[in-house]
C-alpha cells in the first residue's frame, strides 16, 4: 500500500482503518522509508473530529508528526472521546502525546462574576483546559463530562432552531437531529458545537448553489454578508480544498452573535468543582488566558477588553480555586501580555502550559512562536506534561503535583526540569517504560 493511500486511511471515519493504517506508517517510520525534518516545536492543544476538527485523531497524530513537532496533545470541547485513539496513534507512529479536555465554566459565584474574563460569548462564564490525564481516568472523565454533553444539546438544537428561523426563508432546512448530530462523534463520546451547526448551514449551501460564483452572489445580494476581497477570492474558487471550512468562517462571524443561546448553569458546572475533579485524578487543570485585544496579533479578532485590567485579582482567584497552571498561546499574545503573565504565574507557583487550538484544515500544526527567547519555555513545560502524564499512568504519586510525590519538597522549576528531561529520553514507541528512568 503507498503512502499516499496511508495518509488517507489514517483519516477514515471508520476507526480500525485508520488505526491499521497508523501501525503501518509507524512501521515505514521504524524503518527509515518515511522521514521528516524534526522542529523542537509541540502543540499540547489540537481538536479532533471528537469536537470539531478536519482530524481523526490519528489524522492528527500524524499530521504533527509530519510538521516535525515532538509532541502532539488531543483537547476537545467537552469530551475525552479522542483520548485513547491519540495515545495508541502516538505510540504507533512515534511522537510523544498528551490527553485532555476543554469546557466552559462558571465564575458567577465568584467575585468576578460580572466581568468578561475570557470568554468573547459571556460574562463570568470562562474556558478552561484540563491536561495530562492519566490514561486509567480517561473513563471517569468521560461519565464526568457525559451529563455535560447532554445539556448541551438541548441547547443545540434551541440554536439549530433559532438559525433556521433567520435563514429558513432563504432555502435553508436545518434539522438539529438530520443534518447536524451526524457531523459529529457524539454517539462515541464525543461533543456538538456551535461550529457543527453552522458546518451544516455551509454544506447546505454547498448543495443548493454549488461552489463559485453563484453562492457568492447569494452571500452578496441575497444575505447581505460583507465579504472581503481575499474571503470573495477564495470562494469563487471552486477547487478551493478549504472551502467549507472558509464559508464556515463566514457564517460564524455573521450568524453566530444572532443565534447564540448563553449556556447555564448546569452546562457551566462551577470552576471549583471542576478543579477538584481535576485534582482528584491527578490531572492539571489550566486556566486559558485569552488578553485583552487591541491590535490582533493574529488579524482575526476584534478590538476587545479581556482580564488584563484585573489580571492580578484573576490570577490570586485561581491560586484560592486550586488551579496549578495557566494556558496560553503565544501567537495571540503580545510579548509584553506574555512577559507580565509569566511573572504573576512565576511568583504564584503556576505552571505554565502552551498550546494553539487547531480545529481547521487552514491551520498549521507549527508554532514557530515557542522557539523565541520569551516563549522555549514552554516546549520545557510540554515535555514535563508529557512525563507527567505518562509517569501518573503507572504510579499516581508520579504525577507532578501529588503530594507524595518523591520531588514534592522541591520547587516547581526543579520539578519541570527534572520532568521535561525524562520526557525528552522517553521513547515514543514505547512511553510508559518511561517509569524506569525515574
Amino acid at each position: 500500500m503507498d503512502i499516499q493511500t496511508l495518509e488517507r486511511d489514517i483519516n477514515d471515519r471508520d476507526a480500525s482503518t485508520r488505526m491499521a493504517a497508523s501501525v503501518k506508517l509507524g512501521s515505514l517510520i521504524r524503518g527509515g522509508e518515511l522521514g521528516r525534518t524534526v522542529t523542537e516545536e509541540v502543540n499540547n492543544h489540537v481538536h479532533t473530529t471528537y469536537s470539531f476538527s478536519p482530524y481523526e485523531p490519528a489524522a492528527a497524530a500524524y499530521a504533527a508528526w509530519k510538521a516535525g513537532l515532538g509532541i502532539v496533545g488531543s483537547i476537545d470541547h467537552d469530551s475525552i472521546g479522542a483520548a485513547a485513539e491519540m495515545l495508541e496513534s502516538g505510540r504507533n507512529i512515534g511522537i510523544a502525546t498528551t490527553v485532555g479536555f476543554e469546557l466552559r465554566v462558571s465564575f458567577l459565584d465568584t467575585p468576578l462574576a460580572n466581568r468578561k474574563i475570557n470568554n468573547p460569548d459571556s460574562e463570568g462564564i470562562v474556558y478552561m483546559c484540563v491536561h495530562g490525564v492519566a490514561k486509567q481516568h480517561i473513563p471517569a472523565v468521560a461519565s464526568f463530562l457525559k451529563p455535560l454533553q447532554e445539556v448541551r444539546n438541548k441547547r443545540n438544537r434551541a440554536q439549530v432552531e433559532a438559525l433556521q428561523a433567520l435563514v429558513g426563508r432563504y432555502g435553508f432546512d436545518l434539522d438539529f437531529e438530520r443534518d447536524v448530530l451526524p457531523l459529529s462523534r457524539f454517539s462515541e463520546g464525543g461533543s456538538v458545537t456551535e461550529r457543527h451547526i453552522l458546518y451544516a448551514m455551509a454544506g447546505q449551501s454547498i448543495r443548493m448553489f454549488g461552489k463559485g460564483e453563484k453562492l457568492v452572489r447569494f452571500l452578496l445580494s441575497s444575505l447581505g454578508l460583507p465579504l472581503s476581497s481575499k474571503l470573495q477570492s477564495l470562494l469563487l474558487d471552486e477547487n478551493n480544498p478549504h472551502y467549507a471550512y472558509d464559508l464556515l468562517g463566514v457564517y460564524k462571524s455573521n450568524f453566530l452573535p444572532r443565534f447564540f443561546i448563553q449556556p447555564d448553569r448546569q452546562e457551566c458546572m462551577d470552576v471549583r468543582k471542576v478543579v477538584d475533579f481535576s485534582n482528584s485524578i491527578g490531572a492539571i487543570a489550566a486556566y486559558a488566558y485569552l488578553g485583552d485585544i487591541a491590535d490582533s496579533v493574529t488579524g482575526d479578532k476584534k478590538a476587545e477588553e479581556f482580564e488584563d485590567s484585573f489580571l492580578v485579582e484573576l490570577m490570586d482567584l485561581l491560586v484560592d480555586c486550586r488551579f496549578p497552571a495557566v494556558t496560553y498561546m503565544p501567537p495571540r499574545n503580545t510579548k509584553e501580555q506574555m512577559a507580565r503573565l509569566q511573572s504573576l504565574a512565576k511568583e504564584r507557583g503556576l505552571m505554565e502550559i502552551s498550546g494553539v487550538d487547531i480545529n481547521s484544515s487552514r491551520q498549521s500544526m507549527n508554532c514557530p512562536q515557542l522557539l523565541q527567547s520569551n516563549a522555549r519555555h514552554l516546549v520545557d513545560s510540554a515535555w514535563a506534561l508529557v512525563a507527567h502524564e505518562k509517569l501518573s499512568s503507572v504510579d499516581a504519586r508520579l504525577g507532578l503535583f501529588h503530594p507524595e510525590n518523591p520531588l514534592s519538597g522541591k520547587s516547581l522549576q526543579s520539578r519541570l526540569e527534572r520532568y521535561a528531561m525524562l520526557g525528552r529520553a522517553m521513547d515514543s514507541f514505547d512511553p510508559y517504560a518511561i517509569i524506569e528512568k525515574f
